[in-house]
């Protein structure tokens, strides 16, 4: 299975009922080679067939050999016309299956393909020997289409499965544990995730049980959720998955940790307002005025202690409010919002400030060992973007620990160097001959539907550099690379200190 343009048959389209009526000899002869073809798999079948993961395996028979293609496929093979009149018309039908008020009159050796009607079959269920089964949808995904798709996949090897019936189709292939129509249901959505299908494909994969496609659609959000402009994305994006996706070290920021923030705040206020709507650059003006009025109406009580406001704390405990405050505009923007309670903000302006003073005025040059905890909860997240392939650079000036490092991308390498220079950088730099650092640096580069065409990682690394010392950290030369790249960066610059020095 593969691209959807190339690699998956759409044998729907060309399966198209014929009239009921009078068919011809040769149409006869295809029916009547089916049907006892039909007649040799039931036979195998009340021999004892087993089931592995809800599909029919026919027992081999010893001695037979093994490239022996099953009599199913055989019948499919020679011609459309078998599932035409097997399918479409019913003929030789020995069970009928009633649901969502339609009737398909179906053969129970082929139902038997499914490991729901093979346990169904062969039990001690009353359905067992019933000609007319009525069957209850316990999933409100599955409709009547979906469920139709679903059992003429027994019929044929491939069905036509477009991106918006996918999850109706994979529903009703997992209530009938049809196995390789799930497996091609999985396909198209690997093929088709985009900021459109990307949340109902995560959910969708949870509720029926495919973790590969849950962890692509959640790479996929890791890499996208800062670089999207859509709100259909953020609206559709949950609370519980919200918070797996900020707490994640892997999220993808483009810029600063003030940047998650504001995206954060841009989601709440869709959450709240599921019917706004308006231009992109109007989103987060918009947001902003309402959480102001919020504001003006609580008394000036911080939005995430009000009762509408309870809910998505657990979302906003995952910024990393230490990586906020350390610049002074942002700091000065999440004190005029007033979403987060000064409770949250006061331990984490004390522990900074002991965090620069001990930068300043003791002998520690940062982190000996990397704590892959640590590294992964408290790290600074942090980015960039190489636009195209020739020289530029960028400075992350809001250490103020030791720190001004400059980013450089040149001749097709990525280099940190530790600058001392007298540049305006925020408090400025402190001027200690060496200092050390923890770093995990990330590339990727995006096609338009999000998808990761390349990706580059780094293992976490321990770095001492001197005054104006640079240091080549990845190298890309003879790689197939795509422009533009996100450059994506973890850092942790100081030990984790609970106490002052004696």
């Amino acid at each position: 299975m593969g691209a959807l343009s190339s690699r998956v048959l759409w044998l729907w389209g060309r399966c198209a009922p014929q009239q009921q009526g009078a068919i011809g000899i040769e149409e006869e002869e295809v029916v009547e080679a089916a049907m006892a073809t039909a007649d040799e798999m039931e036979e195998s079948v009340q021999a004892g067939p087993t089931t592995s993961q809800g599909g029919l395996k026919r027992k081999t028979v010893s001695g037979e050999p093994h490239e022996k293609e099953p009599h199913r496929k055989r019948a499919k093979d020679s011609s459309e016309s078998a599932y035409e009149a097997l399918f479409t018309r019913g003929e030789g039908s020995d069970v009928q299956i009633c649901a969502l008020g339609e009737a398909w009159n179906l053969h129970r050796v082929y139902l038997c393909q499914s490991g729901y009607f093979a346990s169904m079959f062969s039990g001690a269920w009353r359905e067992t020997t019933m000609n007319t089964i009525e069957l209850q949808m316990p999933d409100e995904n599955i409709d009547c289409e979906a469920l139709h798709k679903a059992l003429s996949s027994l019929y044929q090897d491939y069905v036509f499965i477009p991106p918006n019936r996918v999850i109706c189709l994979l529903a009703a292939a997992s209530m009938l544990q049809l196995d390789e129509l799930i497996q091609q249901c999985g396909e198209v959505m690997k093929e088709t995730v985009s900021a459109q299908t990307v949340c109902s494909y995560y959910y969708s994969a949870e509720s029926y049980g495919l973790p590969n496609i849950r962890t692509m659609c959640f790479q996929w959000l890791l890499d996208n959720l800062m670089t999207q402009r859509s709100e259909h994305l953020l609206r559709e994006v949950s609370l519980d998955l919200m918070k797996e996706l900020i707490a994640s070290s892997e999220l993808l920021v483009v810029e600063v940790e003030m940047d998650v923030h504001t995206k954060l705040k841009k989601w709440l206020f869709l959450q709240l307002q599921p019917t706004w709507s308006g231009p992109h650059r109007a989103l987060l003006s918009d947001a902003n005025l309402w959480f102001a009025r919020s504001k003006r109406e609580s008394e000036d009580t911080p939005f995430l202690e009000t009762e509408e406001g309870r809910a998505f704390v657990p979302v906003f405990q995952q910024l990393r409010l230490a990586y906020i405050i350390c610049d002074l505009h942002s700091a000065c923007t999440i004190d005029q919002d007033a979403l987060i309670p000064a409770a949250w903000l006061a331990p984490v302006y004390k522990e900074q400030w002991l965090a620069l003073l001990r930068a300043e005025q003791t002998r520690n040059l940062g982190p000996i060992d990397v704590n892959m905890s640590d590294l992964q909860e408290n790290s600074m997240r942090c980015g960039g973007q190489l636009r195209r392939d020739e020289k530029c650079g960028w400075r992350w000036a809001g250490f103020n620990f030791g720190w001004d490092l400059v980013v450089c991308y040149t001749n097709r390498c990525i280099i940190f160097r530790r600058s001392v220079l007298n540049k305006p950088c925020g408090l400025g730099v402190s001027l200690p001959w060496q200092r050390k650092i923890v770093f995990h640096l990330r590339l990727a580069s995006l096609d338009r539907a999000g998808r990761a065409v390349f990706r580059k990682d780094t293992e976490y690394q321990v770095i001492s550099l001197r005054k104006h010392q640079e240091l080549e950290v990845v190298n890309l030369e003879n790689q197939d690379v795509v422009f533009p790249i996100y450059v994506a960066c973890n850092f942790l610059y100081l030990p984790r200190e609970g106490h002052c020095p004696e």
